[in-house]
């Protein structure tokens, strides 16, 4: 098996088990969230990631981060109200890691029925396709997005997407790559006109202390 994917079931084990067990359950109030760092060629966005409420989708963010995945990543996709064709609307931007990293296996769907945690302003979740499929694609919303939640109707499966953090200071940063229209043509139209001509370099996503 690959050794990048014995590492991230590994953490998937620690995080499940910290988390789950009688001992942490009892002490969970007490134990901060993790923060982090993304790096990018606009400035630092600073976020707090939801370890407790969400722990499968942050050991997977955290794995991808020790693995320097998101070095020389980009935040590529912008969605606003005058260029998207789904429905119902949404305002995110979306990032991934390098082109060349390899993914690890997809994760299962930690719902904002299961975590409680809302798509809201600056909340951070995962992209993906169909359920359980995510693996290191991730967007932040700009302004609150309540399609994106358990039972919200902008993905067909009712089931939403997992949100696991949240963006504490650089929302100005978020606001100003959402706001670049300088994209490149598509063929598939659900994308027109949000694809980036020039993606906005992620330089690195760091662990704080």
């Amino acid at each position: 098996m690959d050794t990048r994917l014995v590492y991230l079931y590994l953490v998937l084990f620690l995080f499940i088990n910290l988390n789950f067990s009688p001992e942490a359950q009892a002490s969970s109030a007490e134990k901060p969230n993790k923060h982090a760092i993304i790096h990018t060629s606009m400035g630092d966005i600073n976020i707090e990631l939801y370890a407790h409420d969400a722990p499968i989708t942050v050991a997977n963010f955290i794995a991808y981060i020790k693995d320097s995945a998101y070095k020389g990543g980009e935040f590529y996709r912008v969605v606003r109200s005058d260029n998207d064709q789904g429905t119902p609307q949404i305002a995110v931007i979306q990032g991934r890691a390098h082109p060349q990293h390899i993914d690890f296996a997809p994760i299962p769907i930690e719902t904002t029925q299961y975590t409680s945690r809302k798509h809201q302003d600056g909340t951070l979740s995962m992209a993906r396709g169909g359920p359980n499929t995510a693996t290191q694609e991730f967007f932040i919303c700009v302004g609150d997005q309540p399609a994106l939640d358990f039972g919200g109707k902008r993905n067909p499966d009712g089931l939403g997407f997992a949100a696991f953090g949240r963006v504490t200071s650089g929302m100005d940063i978020v606001r100003r790559i959402q706001q670049n229209r300088n994209t490149k043509s598509v063929e598939e139209p659900y994308i027109k006109d949000q694809i980036l001509a020039q993606p906005i370099e992620i330089q690195a996503i760091t662990l704080s202390k």
